[in-house]
C-alpha cells in the first residue's frame, strides 16, 4: 500500500505546485505492462523451420509464407537466430531447462529414461521392464529410471488412469523408500514455483503425466497441471473440432503419435484447454479461474511430422535446404494455425498486450537432409548400438536414440570400454566419444553424481539406432540439427517492429526471462545462482529492485 500513497502524494504536490502532469510511462518502459506470459514449445521445430516458414520457399504456396501466424507475432517481437536447446536434446533435459534456467548438469536430468546409482527400484515391475519388487529397497541401490508413460496408472487411456502409479516409481532408500515422482527428481526450482509463491496463478500442459516435474521440487508450483497421455490409445475427441471421429483409422491406434491426421487432435485436444484457460476457466472448462499468470503447452505435431514413417507415407524433408514433405508441411501449418486460434483468444479478451508470446523448442530433430539417414542395423545389418556393442553384462542402462548414454555394472571398466566403441567406431556410425574429463565438461563426473552417465556417444548426423523403418529422424543428440531450435519472444507494447539477436542464446534463459517480464526477481530461481543464467538480450526491461544478477 505504500507505493500508490506515495505515487498519490507526489501528483497532488505537483498540481500544487502547477506542475504540468507527467506524460504516462509508455508500455514499453513499464516494467508491469506484461501480465502474463504464453510459453509454448513447437517440439522439433528448427531455427530454419521458422525461416522457411515465414519468409516462403518457392516451392510452397508461390512463395509466400505458409506459416502467416507465427510470421505475423514476428512482426513485433525478437526473432533469436542461434537459440540452442540441451544437450542431450531429449524432452526431458529440454523441458527442465525452459522451466528452470538449468542446464542437464544442475537440473540433474539427462533423459526421460536413464539410471540413478543412488535409488532403488520401483515396488513393482513396470509396463515397460524395469523390475521392481517390494523387496528390493533399500537393499538394492542402482536402477532405471522410467519417467515416461510406462510410470501412468494405465498408459493406455488419455488420463493416464487417473495420473501416475507410485508402485511404478523409483524409491529412495535414504528416505523409508520412499517413491520418488518427477518432480522431486529436480535438483532445481522451476519458474512456475517462484509465480506461484509470489501470487501468481499458473498452468500447463504436456504430453505424460510424468511432466509433473513442472511443478517443481515443491509440488506444487502449477496450480492446473494437465497432461493427456500421449501414448495412449487413440479415441474420438467431439469435443474438438474435426475429430468426432477418428480421422485415420488406418493407423495404429495404440498411440496419437502413429498417424500424421491423429496427433493434430490430441494438440487440439490441449489448445482447447490453453484457449480455455484465456477465457478464465480450468482446462477442462468446468469452472471459472483466474487467467493464468504463467501457463503454455507443447505441441506434438512438427515432431511427430519430422520422424513418422506411415505406410508409404514418409514425414521428413524432402532435401538438405529443410523444405518439408507435404506430411510436415501440413503439421507445420496445423500448429502456425492453433498459435492464431490462441492469439485470437486472447485478443478476444483484450490480454494480448499485456501477454508476453514465446515460442520455442525443446528439442530439434536430426537428420534434415533425408540423404543422411542410416538407422542402425534396420538400414544397415551389420552394424549395431554402441550399448549392444559393450553388451549387458557391462551395461546397467543404454539410452539410445540419435545419441547413446551408457551406464555401467562396472565403473573402473570405463577405460576399456571406451577403447572397444573407438577400435569399432564405424560399427557403432561414428562420431564422438564423451568419457572422462571431455565428459565433465558438460555434465558432473559420474564418480561423484549418480545419475550421469559414464559414457556418451554422439553419432554422426543421420544415425538413428532403431531396429525398424517407422521413423525417418530422431532427437536427443548433440548435432546443430538436433540443438538449433526456433526462439520468437512476441508483444506488441513491448515491441513496435520486428527485431533479430543474431548472437548465441539457449533455451535455458527463458525461464529468467518469464521472470523479467513479469518483473519479478531472477535470482529466485535457483539455477540462477548456481549457473548464472540470464535472461534474453533485447527486452529492454529494467532488473527488479535487490535482484543481485550481474546481467
Amino acid at each position: 500500500m505504500k507505493q500508490p500513497t506515495r505515487l498519490a502524494l507526489g501528483a497532488a504536490l505537483a498540481v500544487l505546485a502547477g506542475s504540468a502532469a507527467s506524460p504516462p510511462v509508455s508500455a514499453a518502459a513499464n516494467p508491469f505492462a506484461i501480465k502474463h506470459v504464453l510459453l509454448i514449445s513447437i517440439d522439433g521445430m528448427h531455427a530454419v523451420d521458422f525461416a522457411n516458414c515465414s519468409k516462403g520457399i518457392a516451392t510452397i504456396n508461390g512463395g509466400t509464407p505458409y506459416c502467416p501466424q507465427l510470421a505475423a507475432l514476428a512482426k513485433n517481437g525478437i526473432n533469436y537466430l542461434q537459440a540452442s536447446a540441451t544437450k542431450p536434446s531429449d524432452s526431458f533435459p529440454g523441458s527442465a531447462a525452459l522451466a528452470t534456467g538449468a542446464s542437464p548438469r544442475t537440473s540433474g536430468f539427462l533423459y526421460d529414461v536413464s539410471y540413478d546409482r543412488a535409488l532403488s527400484p520401483p515396488a513393482q515391475t513396470t509396463p515397460y521392464g524395469i523390475t521392481g519388487g517390494s523387496d528390493l529397497c533399500p537393499g538394492t541401490v542402482g536402477t532405471q529410471i522410467g519417467f515416461d508413460e510406462e510410470i501412468d496408472t494405465d498408459y493406455t487411456r488419455l488420463d493416464g488412469g487417473g495420473g501416475i502409479n507410485p508402485a511404478y516409481l523409483p524409491r529412495d532408500p535414504k528416505n523409508n523408500c520412499a517413491p520418488v515422482y518427477p518432480h522431486a527428481f529436480l535438483r532445481v526450482n522451476t519458474v512456475f514455483e517462484v509465480v506461484h509463491q509470489t501470487g501468481g496463478y499458473t498452468a500447463w500442459s504436456d504430453k505424460h503425466p510424468a511432466y509433473d516435474f513442472y511443478n517443481g521440487p515443491s509440488g506444487k508450483g502449477v496450480d492446473d497441471f494437465w497432461s493427456p497421455e500421449i501414448n495412449s490409445n487413440v479415441i474420438a475427441l467431439p469435443q474438438v473440432a474435426g475429430c468426432a471421429t477418428i480421422p485415420d483409422t488406418a493407423a495404429d491406434q495404440t498411440a496419437w503419435t502413429n498417424s500424421f491426421q491423429n496427433i493434430q487432435c490430441y494438440d487440439g485436444y490441449k489448445v482447447q484447454a490453453v484457449s480455455n484457460w484465456i477465457h478464465g476457466m480450468t482446462h477442462d472448462g468446468s469452472a471459472s479461474a483466474r487467467v493464468p499468470t504463467l501457463f503454455g503447452m507443447n505441441f506434438q505435431a512438427v515432431s511427430v511430422g519430422q520422424k513418422l514413417v506411415e505406410g508409404s507415407t514418409k514425414g521428413g524433408y524432402l532435401d538438405a535446404y529443410a523444405t518439408p514433405s507435404p506430411s510436415l508441411l501440413s503439421e507445420i501449418q496445423f500448429v502456425d494455425q492453433s498459435i492464431g486460434t490462441l492469439v485470437a483468444a486472447l485478443k478476444s479478451q483484450r490480454l494480448l498486450d499485456s501477454t508476453l508470446i514465446i515460442i520455442t523448442a525443446k528439442h530439434g530433430q536430426s537428420p534434415i537432409d533425408p540423404a543422411r539417414v542410416l538407422r542402425i542395423p534396420h538400414d544397415a545389418p551389420s552394424m549395431q548400438s554402441p550399448g549392444d556393442l559393450l553388451g549387458s553384462s557391462l551395461v546397467a542402462q543404454a539410452m539410445e536414440d540419435d545419441v547413446s548414454l551408457l551406464w555401467l555394472t562396472d565403473q573402473s571398466k570405463t577405460a576399456s570400454a571406451v577403447s572397444t566403441l573407438s577400435s569399432n567406431l564405424s560399427s557403432v556410425g561414428g562420431g564422438e566419444i564423451f568419457a572422462g574429463n571431455a565428459l565433465s565438461l558438460m555434465f558432473n563426473d559420474p564418480a561423484t553424481d549418480s545419475r550421469t552417465p559414464d559414457i556418451v556417444v554422439a553419432p554422426n548426423v543421420g544415425v538413428v539406432y532403431t531396429g525398424g523403418g517407422k521413423k525417418v529422424a530422431e532427437h536427443g543428440g548433440f548435432s546443430n540439427d538436433d540443438t538449433r531450435v526456433m526462439m520468437l519472444l512476441s508483444n506488441s507494447s513491448l515491441f513496435a517492429s520486428a527485431k533479430t539477436i543474431t548472437g548465441p542464446v539457449e533455451t535455458r534463459q527463458v525461464a529468467p526471462t518469464i521472470l523479467r517480464a513479469l518483473h519479478l526477481p531472477i535470482n529466485k530461481l535457483q539455477a540462477v545462482t548456481i549457473e548464472g543464467t540470464q535472461p534474453l538480450p533485447g527486452l529492454g526491461l529494467p532488473e527488479v529492485a535487490g535482484d543481485d544478477s550481474n546481467d
